[in-house]
């Protein structure tokens, strides 16, 4: 259900390669400017100021002992063509120390500063408002302390700012909404406090904005459902709480909407929607109350869509079934009631199945089939009485088949065909009174057929082919007089057909004349065994019949005439049958395919 998960990634812009500069033709003199960046070299441990030998005073000529510097040819600096420090850029350069040093204000035409991933500790300098041209601040993932400086307000060109994964305390400073320009917000894996400013409101501009990880409170402001550009919004991990406000509908351009791991409480609103392009909605481990709004099937590009632990009530809405996209559904550990949508199957659902789908004792319908589903059934499932259908197949669940359901004496059918469960068919299905239909074909199953299962007398579909069922099929089959469809092909049956039902058994190698007398039997297949003995007559008589497959056994003996004037599809072939094949309409437009395999069978032309 490739599996969708909740990963958190950083735009491209916050992988910055290396800079490699290149000298500038002219060489710029000594000056205050470079005078203060070498002193913030100085001031940084010992080991990380070996990391920079490029930094440093140049001798010019042997008669001139006056040092020049040319910080524009500096590892990790580039200059404009007026030799004005632009960009600074020593990301994962394993720098140790802290900004004191760092004279911000010689550096008026900065427009990018990037020392994320290094060890710089201390606090974030109120002077950093002097850079006023700056589009691009990464403080990330260093050990910066104290509060974010309300003066970063000031840097009103800003497009980029990162400060994730440091020790950042404190409220996060309403003036950051001055930031009109800013593209990227990423504030999260910081201890940061208190409630989300409205003011983030403004920052029309916003397409990344991650908060998450933080200690963050109170409500989440509804100005923020004018951030109308914002494409990715992650708020997870905090303690905010209230409703998710309904102005978040507005956000059309959003894909990715991570709030879990939070106090929100109320409905999931209606509007969410309209949020036409999201992908990944993630709202689990909270206090949300109230239905799963029936909108949600609206979002088309939905892959991944978690409400697990919450307060959820109702019905699981029909309209989830139209999410065509969705690969990741979690929904468990809610209140949830009624069946499961029959819209569930024919999706793309990864994942294991939800362990307490019937915890509440209500689930009817479950329906999951034609997914790519994984794991065990889940255990509330097997006490769940008041089950009526159950349709998972074409999945890859596991388990062991004789554990894994109980007596349902309200179930009608249960197709859990294409699986990989193993073990041996339960006696307990013959407890089901209404069983009408029972697939259980492309499996793992050994061992035999259970003779309870001619208990289930209301049976009228038997689909136990392809696994590896063995020894004789049971005489108690008799009492499925209700029975349409029978089919036990591809296993490993042997024994003889018991006179009873027309199957083999121990004692005899015919199929027995009473087969004939199975009236409702309209398909039937017994193809792929080790079958033996003659083909009765009084199969050939049998008015119901549409498709009958003999192949692939060891039946012998001659094709009765009473399979001349005979109206079903038949294939008999590769088995031993001998002597001709009977003169009647059924078998002038036979396909030769259907006799092929019997070596002494005569055709009569």
């Amino acid at each position: 259900m490739a599996e969708v998960t909740e990963e958190k990634v950083l735009p491209p812009v916050f992988l910055v390669p290396f800079f490699c500069i290149h000298s500038l033709p002219s060489v710029v003199s000594a000056s205050s400017k470079q005078e203060n960046v070498l002193k913030w070299k100085a001031s940084l441990a010992n080991q990380t100021e070996s990391r920079l030998p490029s930094w440093t005073l140049l001798v010019h000529n042997a008669t001139n002992s006056k040092a020049h510097a040319i910080p524009c040819s500096w590892f990790g600096i580039r200059c404009n063509p007026a030799g004005s420090i632009i960009r600074i850029n020593l990301s994962s350069f394993g720098l140790n120390g802290t900004l004191y040093e760092f004279s911000l204000s010689s550096f008026h035409n900065l427009e990018y500063l990037d020392l994320a991933a290094n060890s710089l500790s201390g606090t974030i300098p109120s002077g950093i408002s002097y850079l006023s041209k700056l589009t691009y601040l990464d403080l990330s993932t260093n050990q910066l302390s104290g509060k974010i400086p309300p003066e970063i307000g000031l840097l009103t060109r800003l497009e980029v700012l990162h400060l994730v994964e440091n020790q950042l305390n404190g409220s996060i400073p309403s003036e950051i909404g001055q930031l009109k320009s800013l593209n990227e917000l990423a504030l999260y894996s910081n201890t940061l406090e208190g409630p989300i400013p409205p003011s983030l409101g403004n920052l029309k501009n916003l397409a990344f904005l991650a908060l998450y990880n933080n200690s963050l409170s109170g409500c989440i402001p509804p100005e923020m459902g004018n951030l109308i550009n914002l494409l990715e919004l992650y708020m997870d991990t905090n303690n905010l709480t209230c409703p998710i406000p309904s102005s978040f509908g507005n956000l059309k351009k959003l894909t990715v909407l991570f709030a879990f791991n939070n106090q929100l409480s109320g409905p999931i609103p209606q509007e969410v929607g309209k949020l036409e392009s999201l992908g990944s909605l993630s709202l689990h481990t909270n206090n949300l109350s109230a239905s799963i709004p029936a909108s949600l099937g609206d979002l088309r590009n939905l892959a991944l869509l978690h409400l697990y632990h919450n307060l959820l009530s109702g019905p699981i809405p029909e309209d989830l079934g139209n999410l065509k996209s969705l690969k990741n559904l979690e929904l468990s550990e809610n209140q949830l009631n009624g069946s499961v949508p029959t819209s569930f199957d024919q999706n793309q659902f990864t994942g294991c199945l939800p362990q307490n789908i019937c915890s509440g004792g209500f689930l009817k319908k479950f329906t999951a089939n034609n997914n790519h589903l994984i794991g065990p059934i889940p255990k509330s499932l097997k006490s769940c009485t008041s089950l009526v259908r159950v349709r998972l197949q074409a999945n890859q669940l596991i388990g062991n088949l004789a554990e894994e359901f109980g007596v349902y004496s309200n179930l009608n059918f249960t197709n859990i065909s294409l699986n990989y469960f193993h073990g041996e068919i339960s006696s307990i299905w013959g407890s089901c009174p209404k069983l009408a239909g029972l697939y259980i074909a492309g499996n793992n199953v050994t061992g035999r057929i259970p003779t309870e299962i001619g208990e289930a007398t209301q049976l009228q579909e038997l689909d136990l082919s392809s696994n590896y069922l063995v020894g004789e099929i049971p005489k108690a089959l008799e009492k499925l007089s209700s029975l349409s469809i029978l089919i036990l092909s591809n296993n490993q049956l042997s024994g003889g057909i018991p006179p009873e039902l027309g199957l083999l058994t121990a004692n005899s190698n015919e199929i027995p004349v009473q087969l004939g007398q199975l009236h409702p039997l309209s398909q039937l297949d017994l193809s792929n065994n080790f079958l033996g003995g003659g083909i009765p007559s009084v199969i050939g008589y049998i008015q119901s019949l549409e498709v009958l497959n003999l192949s692939h056994n060891y039946l012998s003996g001659s094709i009765s005439s009473s399979f001349k004037d005979t109206k079903f599809s038949f294939d008999l072939s590769y088995n031993e049958l001998e002597g001709p094949v009977p003169d009647g309409k059924a078998f002038e437009d036979v396909p030769i395919e259907a006799l092929e395999g019997n070596k002494r069978i005569v055709a009569i032309l």
